[in-house]
């Protein structure tokens, strides 16, 4: 199977992303009316959501590769990535709801059927193979959302208490992606 197969749900999260604030963008560059523009503008309660999504998406990937790495260090890697993403869907939750604020999906979501499909495919994989393969997700996941993130969601975020927590959690994506590509390289050398 090639890294396009599961590049899949990072790329449907982080580009889906991209995409409705992109049109929601697009509209205010050109002086349309948001409710005119091809896509919803995205607003807190589908940031909310978005972020939730995201952060299940990993806890789900977390949680297989510290069943099934190969390597001690991978398993590790998965189960601290289940528990890191649990604790912050958790503040993003309680958040949402000292804000008042409903995770709303984006119309038509299909990050969750997305995901399943990448569970699916990582779970047909085995020893030092599904070890790779869920690194490369892991990078190229990390790598999107924090795109998204940066360029996308924090820009449209009206709420300052929820843009404070975005920000104050953005570091570990990043410390993620690291130890992703710090683990893959060691992996590579053996």
């Amino acid at each position: 199977m090639s890294l396009t197969h599961f590049r899949l749900g990072a790329l449907s999260i982080a580009l889906g992303i991209s995409t409705l604030g992109a049109s929601a963008l697009a509209a205010q560059a050109s002086n349309e009316h948001p409710a005119q523009a091809a896509a919803p503008a995205l607003d807190d309660p589908t940031i909310v959501a978005i972020f939730d999504n995201t952060n299940t998406a990993d806890i789900q990937t977390g949680k297989l590769a510290s069943e099934r790495g190969q390597s001690k260090d991978v398993r590790q890697f998965g189960a601290m990535l289940a528990r890191d993403h649990a604790m912050v869907r958790q503040q993003g939750r309680d958040l949402a709801k000292k804000l008042g604020v409903t995770p709303t999906p984006p119309a038509g979501d299909k990050s969750a059927a997305d995901e399943k499909a990448v569970i699916q495919r990582l779970s047909a994989l085995h020893g030092a193979e599904f070890d790779r393969a869920f690194l490369q997700r892991e990078i190229q996941f990390h790598s999107d959302v924090i795109a998204a993130v940066t360029n996308t969601l924090l820009p449209a975020i009206k709420n300052e208490e929820l843009k404070a927590f975005v920000v104050k959690i953005a570091p570990a994506f990043q410390a993620h992606l690291q130890m992703a590509e710090n683990l893959n390289k060691q992996l590579a050398t053996k």
